[in-house]
């Protein structure tokens, strides 16, 4: 149904569409109707490829609900709403019909999102390329206060990802497996209209998860794509993964050279026809995959490798040991032996070109490591953020950059707009353009012109307004989803991301624990505060599921003191995702950003939350270093050791959690209450005792020597809250003016004019 150019308006193509009045439509037949509308409009936005083409290959993305976001970027959702609204519909309740796609976790997945939308917004050709999951990550409960795992059926119905009749063969385990490509247009705000490829098996069989999201690890053919990151506690699993990566990495290479050959390639000049970024090291395979089909249609192996170099670049996310991939060399060549004598021959160019072992492909222990394939095999790496670039080439992967000190460079990370403020926060957005106009919208940069209005009094109240507005939406929607009260007037606090002991969850835990004492003591604070969580932990992350049984039982001590709960409450989402993260992040006063200097790579959730006009309290890790400098001292709360300090402590070996413990009596005081009598009222003595050991003997991320810094500035930041609402206002405008730095539209820009080269 073409709508604009048949000069169709949207009520009567609806009308047409679903054969009666819209009042008399289902919101389920308009869903449907509008996914057909989009579906037709995306078409003309579809332009052909000249030049180079970027190929994002990444094991996730958390692409969130699309109709809404479609309907901005096409630039038809004023009139959708407008025509729903006159016919008694409501825009809200027909963004609830949609599933959630579950086909990303956390930050890694929804920046390749992110990346997406600004490569269409910016008419760059790019797409993705990932897999199917049928149930996600896995759809979380709360029992008994403990994290418990089930399927999250998200498939099934109408999808904004269609069934092509593209397959292509990949060999896993001398087994020859069909892989079918699903593809879903990725819409750009007034640009082109890209896609997201998707791979997946016909033989995928839902019906063998058992208890929770337990399965046959080994039943591939009917398992493979069934979940993200499936449980890797024991081989099967770890296998398992191998799988899932090499189908993806293999699909996508067949699918990549096809395309390129059908636009002129020799392959010999595959460079002049694609780009390929791997995102994280799960996509690695795709350098020896490339250069056996390379290899298997006749070209040379060296001048496969160094076609392969030319055509790759690799986007490291973490300095954390645990997630730059290894593998045991027999787990490879169970599974993917055809690569095997690639992935030596790669190492054997190595050895040749460096003595030192450390930066071997596969070292003395038959151990391939990922992370230095991508190195040496790409022709570019980045970080993703100005810090974790520098720590990168200094510490991490020093022995690499003095190698490669070319390849080397930051491509700090960004946010879309038009999902993390145009879709999810209207009534800011319309502030926005009626001060400053439109163009933030396609530049975000112009959002330095709210600068002006930093005093002006009728602007800043305008601002707390809707402020408090998307405080009361947020408390109508916990009170609906999650059958918990909140307080508007309160303080919301947020900590919203992975569950992950780097990311430190557990130091806000113990504050709460510090307050809750001191509340008893007499020692209320300046203003309630609601403290908010939204976090999935690992199925296998034991002391990362202790930390939300403790999370949780601690908001049942509190809720069930009356002296404690009318300064103090806390809330935990359960089943975190994008739909509760556009609800939260409008709502929020106070970002919570706390990771361990020097362990997160960047960060983009601070990123959100600063668009949307809350303050920052973090420490000098990530992309928090470029936010602090981009808003100054006097709008950020920053605490806590430095980068250096703390990897000093690592190299030293030094720090003794213990001795934290015993000489001071406030982290002793909130250690303790883990196992006390309130806690164990509503928590489980086995979780809790378990989290106070690990704090106690172990605290890898150095929780108790912020501590104390950490309650300090939190305690400053409230009372600068309620003490001078004002003042807390016209900063948070200010932050809101020094976002444009952080888009995602930047971001790609940079990447294009740095390392991708696109469309040339």
């Amino acid at each position: 149904m073409k709508i604009k150019e048949n000069n169709r308006n949207i009520e009567t193509a609806l009308t047409e569409i679903c054969k009666k009045e819209i009042s008399q439509c289902s919101y389920e037949e308009l869903y449907t109707a509008l996914l057909g509308i989009v579906e037709e409009e995306s078409k003309k936005h579809v332009s052909p490829v000249k030049g180079r083409k970027l190929y994002y290959i990444s094991a996730e993305f958390l692409i969130g609900k699309l109709l809404s976001n479609n309907l901005i970027n096409l630039g038809l959702y004023d009139e959708v709403k407008a025509c729903l609204e006159a016919n008694g519909k409501s825009m809200t309740e027909l963004e609830e019909i949609e599933p959630e796609p579950s086909l990303g976790n956390g930050g890694l997945g929804r920046l390749a999102a992110c990346f997406l939308d600004s490569l269409a917004t910016l008419n760059l050709p790019g797409d993705g390329i990932g897999l199917r999951y049928h149930c996600g990550l896995f759809r979380q409960k709360f029992t008994n206060q403990l994290q418990k795992e089930t399927p999250d059926f998200w498939l099934g119905g109408d999808e904004w990802a269609k069934k092509t009749e593209k397959t292509y063969t990949v060999s896993l385990a001398g087994k020859d497996y069909t892989a079918r490509l699903y593809r879903l247009a990725v819409t750009g705000y007034e640009g082109r209209t890209n896609y997201l490829n998707l791979f997946d098996l016909d033989t995928i069989d839902e019906s063998v998860i058992g208890d929770g999201i337990s399965f046959d690890k080994t039943d591939i053919e009917k398992n493979l794509t069934l979940f993200l990151y499936p449980d890797d506690s024991d081989d099967e699993g770890r296998l398992l993964r191998i799988y899932q990566q090499y189908l993806m990495v293999s699909a996508g290479a067949q699918m990549i050279l096809e395309e390129c050959v059908e636009r002129g390639s020799s392959l010999h000049d595959l460079y002049d026809y694609a780009a390929i970024q791997i995102n994280d090291t799960h996509p690695s395979m795709v350098i020896p995959e490339l250069i056996r089909l390379l290899c298997e249609r006749g070209i040379g192996f060296e001048e496969a490798a160094e076609i392969v170099t030319k055509v790759c670049a690799y986007t490291n996310h973490t300095i954390l040991a645990e997630a730059l991939e290894k593998w045991p060399r027999y787990y490879l060549e169970k599974v993917v032996p055809n690569l095997m004598p690639i992935i030596e021959k790669l190492d054997e160019m190595i050895r040749a070109r460096t003595g030192d072992r450390s930066t071997a492909i596969i070292d003395d222990h038959q151990i391939v490591h990922m992370a230095h394939m991508d190195i040496h095999f790409t022709h570019s790496t980045n970080g993703v953020a100005a810090l974790h670039t520098e720590i990168l080439k200094n510490s991490e992967l020093n022995h690499f950059y003095r190698l490669y000190p070319e390849k080397f460079n930051n491509k700090t990370n960004g946010i879309t707009f038009r999902r993390w403020l145009l879709k999810c926060n209207p009534e800011l957005t319309e502030l926005i353009e009626s001060l400053i106009g439109s163009e933030f919208k396609k530049d975000a940069s112009k959002l330095e012109k709210l600068l002006e209005f930093q005093e002006d009094d009728t602007v800043l109240q305008k601002l707390a307004q809707l402020k408090h507005d998307n405080k009361e939406a947020l408390a109508e929607w916990l009170l609906h989803t999650q059958n918990v009260a909140v307080n508007p007037d309160s303080m919301f606090l947020i900590q919203s991301k992975r569950l992950h002991e780097y990311k430190r969850q557990q130091l806000n835990l113990l504050y709460l624990i510090h307050q809750y004492c001191e509340i008893k003591a007499g020692h209320t604070p300046k203003t309630p505060v609601t403290v908010i969580f939204g976090a999935k932990a690992a199925p296998a992350y034991t002391i990362a599921k202790d930390i939300i049984h403790a999370l949780l039982a601690l908001s049942r001590v509190i809720r069930d003191d009356p002296e404690v709960s009318r300064w103090m409450q806390v809330v935990f989402i359960e089943n975190y995702n994008v739909t509760a993260a556009e609800k939260m992040i409008p709502a929020c006063d106070l970002s919570e950003q706390i990771s361990l200097a020097s362990k997160e790579a960047s960060g983009t959730g601070n990123m959100k939350f600063m668009l949307n006009g809350a303050l920052t309290l973090g420490t000098m890790d990530g992309a928090n270093v470029e936010i602090a400098e981009a808003v100054g001292e006097d709008n950020i709360y920053i605490f806590g050791q430095s980068s250096s300090q703390v990897i000093r402590r690592y190299s030293h070996g030094d720090y003794c959690a213990r001795e934290w413990y015993e000489v001071d009596p406030n982290i002793r005081r909130a250690v303790n209450f883990l196992t006390g009598e309130e806690m164990l009222a509503h928590g489980s003595r086995e979780n809790l005792e378990r989290l106070k050991n690990e704090l106690i003997n172990k605290d890898w991320f150095q929780t108790l020597p912020d501590f104390n810094a950490y309650i300090v500035r939190k305690n400053q930041a409230i009372a600068d809250y309620a003490l001078n609402p004002a003042d807390w206002t016209r900063r948070t405008l200010i932050n809101i003016s020094k976002a444009g730095f952080f888009s995602s539209d930047r971001t790609i820009a940079e990447y294009n004019e740095e390392i991708w080269h696109l469309g040339e």
